[in-house]
């Protein structure tokens, strides 16, 4: 295990709209406001073609082959996740989504462009004095936040 101590710095209060790419959406507000590190959370609903990463083909293969839903209707969300600066000082939102309807569920990572369906609610707790940075792990064959 590796840690930093670090303390909440601003807190953002974010509607996203319908038709809204999650990950681009909260990231370009990120770069706008200048948030270094956060923590997110978010409720609402999502749209029918949204992609998910689900998982790995193989869940012992290096690097990782991410497998993709694609959400064929509508579905409520609940979702946490982390926003770090990349290698390239950009925001870098990770996020995985709690999805339902009826008694169908799902939950996946928003990296693959998940659309939000009417609004979603987001709540940015920005998090200062970390040197957390996310970057890319070539074994892993995705991005990690190392500090």
């Amino acid at each position: 295990m590796i840690y930093s101590e670090a303390k909440f710095g601003r807190v953002f209060i974010l509607r996203l709209e319908h038709g809204d790419i999650i990950h681009e959406t909260i990231e370009n507000f990120a770069k706008e406001k200048n948030i270094k590190s956060a923590g997110v959370i978010a409720v609402g609903a999502v749209d029918r073609g949204s992609k998910l990463v689900v998982g790995p083909e193989k869940g012992d293969a290096r690097p990782i082959n991410p497998m993709e839903y694609t959400i064929n209707n509508v579905y409520e969300v609940s979702g946490t996740g982390t926003l770090i600066l990349d290698g390239d000082d950009n925001p870098m939102l990770h996020m995985h989504l709690s999805c339902g309807r009826g008694e169908n569920a799902l939950v996946g990572c928003i990296r693959k462009g998940v659309v939000v369906w009417q609004i979603l609610e987001v709540i940015i707790y920005e998090i200062v004095g970390t040197s957390a940075k996310r970057v890319f792990d070539k074994e892993l064959g995705f991005h990690t936040f190392s500090i």
